[in-house]
C-alpha cells in the first residue's frame, strides 16, 4: 500500500431531538444548484421557468417521499415489521428513491401545468448529476457510504479518534487497538466514487446535448442508463462491508433497482428515435417554447 486519503470527519450533531448533519446540507445545496442549471437550460429554450419554479416543488416532495420509501421493499424483505419500514422518518434513504419520486410527482405536474414532460425531463437531467455531485459532498464530510476494505492508495482510512457516519461505527477503534500502519483500516470511499462518476456524467450530457442532434427524450434516459448502471457496479464494493443489504444471492437492492433503471434507460433512449422527433427550436415551439426575440 502506497498511501491512503485520511482526513477527520465533521459528525453529526445532536441538537436536542433532531440529529443536524451536513450530509443533509449538502442534498438541500445539491437540489438549489441542480434547480438553478436546469431553469437556466429551460429558459434558454424559450420556456416557462415560472411554471417550471411549481415543477421543482413538487419534484422536491416527491423526492423526499421517494428517498424514504424507495426502501421500504427491502427493508419488508430482510424482516423489517411493516409499521417501522413505512415509518417516515426511521430507516435508509435512497438517493436513486429521490430521483424516482423527483420525476414521477414533477412529471405529474408538468402535465397540469402545459410544460412538455420529455423536454423539461432532458433539461433537469443536468440538474440531477450536478445535484449529485453536491450532494455526495456531505457524505465524505461526514464520511458515509464506506465499502470493503482496500489497500488501494486512494482508500479511505479510519485513524483512532475519527467519528465517522453512523453505520460504520464498528470500523472505529482507538490508538490501542489501531493497526500498525496507525489506521483502524481502509476501506473503498464509495460516495467519492459515486461524485467523480456524476461529474463525468455531466461533462457527458452536455457534450452529447451540444454536439449531437437529440431526439425529445433521449438525455434523460441517457441519463438513467448512466446513473442506474454506475450505481449498479458500485455496490459491488459495498457489499460484505456491513453498509449494504443483500437481498438477492449477492446483489442489493440498489443494484436491482439500478440494473432495472439502467437497462430501461437504455431500451428508451433508442425507442425515442423512433416515437419522438429530433429536438428543435420549431418543435420547441409547437411545445409551448417563445422563440428569443432578435436584437434589432
Amino acid at each position: 500500500m502506497l498511501a491512503a486519503i485520511s482526513y477527520p470527519p465533521i459528525p453529526i450533531w445532536e441538537l436536542g431531538p433532531i440529529n443536524f448533519s451536513l450530509h443533509g446540507v449538502f442534498a438541500a445545496l445539491g437540489f438549489l444548484a441542480g434547480a438553478i442549471v436546469a431553469t437556466r437550460e429551460m429558459r434558454k429554450r424559450g420556456f416557462d421557468t415560472v411554471r417550471f419554479q411549481s415543477v421543482l416543488t413538487w419534484g422536491l416532495i416527491g423526492a423526499l417521499i421517494g428517498a424514504r420509501y424507495f426502501t421500504a421493499p427491502a427493508q419488508l424483505l430482510d424482516g423489517v415489521p411493516f409499521l417501522d419500514a413505512m415509518h417516515p422518518l426511521r430507516g435508509n434513504f435512497s438517493i436513486l428513491g429521490g430521483f424516482a419520486g423527483g420525476i414521477i410527482a414533477g412529471g405529474w405536474r408538468m402535465k397540469m401545468v402545459g410544460l412538455p414532460v420529455l423536454g423539461t425531463l432532458d433539461m433537469t437531467s443536468f440538474g440531477m448529476a450536478l445535484g449529485t455531485v453536491v450532494g455526495r459532498i456531505g457524505d465524505l464530510i461526514i464520511v458515509e457510504h464506506l465499502g470493503r476494505a482496500t489497500d488501494v492508495a486512494w482508500g479511505y482510512g479510519i485513524k483512532p479518534g475519527y467519528d465517522v457516519a453512523p453505520q460504520h461505527n464498528g470500523l472505529e477503534c482507538t490508538d490501542a487497538t489501531a493497526g500498525a500502519d496507525g489506521f483502524c483500516g481502509i476501506y473503498h470511499h464509495v460516495a467519492f466514487y459515486d461524485l467523480i462518476g456524476a461529474v463525468i456524467l455531466l461533462g457527458v450530457l452536455f457534450f452529447v446535448y451540444r454536439r449531437f442532434k437529440l431526439h425529445y427524450g433521449q438525455l434523460i434516459f441517457l441519463w438513467m442508463a448512466w446513473y442506474g448502471m454506475q450505481r449498479f457496479i458500485l455496490d459491488f464494493l459495498r457489499v460484505g462491508s456491513g453498509d449494504a443489504e443483500v437481498i438477492a444471492g449477492t446483489l442489493t437492492w440498489n443494484q436491482l433497482s439500478g440494473l432495472a433503471v439502467s437497462l430501461g434507460g437504455l431500451f428508451l433512449f433508442w425507442l425515442m428515435r423512433s416515437k419522438q422527433p429530433v429536438v428543435s427550436p420549431e418543435e420547441d415551439e409547437k411545445r409551448g417554447a417563445v422563440p428569443a426575440q432578435s436584437s434589432a
